[in-house]
């Protein structure tokens, strides 16, 4: 995620191995992006500015010290690359450089940042922004990620179909040398689970005003006028799930559904010659009326879309690829009750903590064996 945004990489560190000292640190962009995540409730509550107020609890003011120390980051970059576009040195392509050149147009157009009509960004959107980048990247993207792997740990025969794809994709490549341009379009079952992942458990509920004036909203043969200022949240788990737009097993994990398969067509794995893997393509949703908004849609839709299919993608290419995975069952049980425990514990136990998510994963405990 920093990469992606500021340029700039971090080594992953999993939770088990943080030390405690480490958790409460709050002196480094990773570690302050971790605590602002973790409460951003009282965050967005209180307000940055009363989070230090000394009466409150110790947690709050760190989260308010994560905060400076997040906008001490964000300023230190937009700086920095406002100086290295200054002297016109060769810019990463990430976020950060992007939206600099946005504000610079804002600043040639109109001569300072503070403008508010300009056609770029001034610097508090560019802060804005990077934040929300941050913010949705990593939480919408994480848990998503955490229920799609349980969802598969309950159907290994979509972990076979999507190692197919994977191995028939990879054949004589390591996965860390694949290429995006490569790969990616090939991987349309994959994709299909990310998708699939999204339309049952859609992370975030996004709200769409009308705007300044009122809007038409047309229902079958009636048109119903909405008012102007009015925020909408649309029915995203009724959308997903009608069985008029998915059939009778809309409420089923079934990435087929968005496949649709070339027979006139097929591609052989060299290492199997016997097994030829069929060209497939990736069925994509409707640009208009769509019944499949996981990412909104028109123009505001999300834009860290393809970001985050990418990435849910390539993870599941690093996994699957060698690895199968299933719950481990408890006292009593075999594999198929372990499963259906699993499912229903997805079902039950996935809820709205300002996202959607998993609210006890814990409980899911996995076991990931080689193929």
């Amino acid at each position: 995620m920093s990469g992606a945004v500021f340029g700039r990489s971090y080594p992953f560190r999993g939770a088990d191995e943080d030390s405690a000292s480490a958790k409460e640190d709050s002196s480094s962009y990773g570690e302050a992006l971790r605590i602002i995540l973790d409460r951003c409730i009282p965050l967005v509550v209180l307000g940055r500015k009363n989070l230090s107020n000394p009466w409150l609890p110790k947690s709050f003011r760190e989260l308010y010290q994560a905060t400076l120390v997040f906008q001490e980051h964000m300023t230190k970059a937009y700086e920095g690359e406002k100086r290295a576009m200054m002297r016109n040195d060769k810019l990463d392509n990430n976020l950060m450089t992007s939206l600099v050149r946005a504000s610079q147009a804002n600043i040639d157009r109109k001569g300072s940042t503070t403008g508010t009509h300009g056609e770029g960004l001034t610097e508090q959107e560019v802060y804005g922004n990077v934040f929300v980048y941050n913010f949705a990247g990593h939480d919408a993207t994480a848990n998503s990620l955490a229920i799609g792997i349980c969802l598969l740990a309950t159907r290994p025969d979509i972990q076979d179909w999507i190692a197919e794809e994977i191995n028939a994709v990879l054949t004589g490549v390591e996965s860390k040398e694949s290429s995006y341009e490569a790969a990616f379009p090939r991987l349309p079952r994959c994709l299909a689970v990310v998708f699939e992942t999204v339309r049952l458990y859609t992370a975030v509920a996004i709200a769409k005003s009308t705007g300044s004036s009122p809007q038409p909203l047309k229902l079958g043969t009636s048109t119903v006028l909405i008012p102007k200022n009015t925020f909408i949240i649309p029915n995203y788990s009724a959308l997903h799930t009608h069985p008029r737009y998915w059939g009778h097993d809309s409420l089923e994990f079934e990435p087929s559904r968005w496949i649709i398969p070339d027979p006139h067509r097929s591609t052989t794995n060299d290492s199997q010659p016997s097994s030829p893997h069929p060209v497939e393509h990736f069925k994509e949703p409707p640009a208009r009326n769509s019944p499949f908004v996981g990412w909104s849609g028109g123009a505001r839709s999300c834009p860290g879309r393809k970001f985050a299919q990418v990435e849910f993608v390539g993870l599941l290419v690093g996994l699957f690829r060698d690895f199968k995975v299933k719950p481990v069952p408890l006292k009593g049980e075999d594999d198929g009750m372990a499963r259906a425990r699993l499912l229903d514990q997805i079902r039950v136990d996935t809820g709205m903590r300002l996202l959607l998510q998993m609210l006890h994963p814990e409980r899911a405990v996995l076991e990931w064996r080689r193929r």
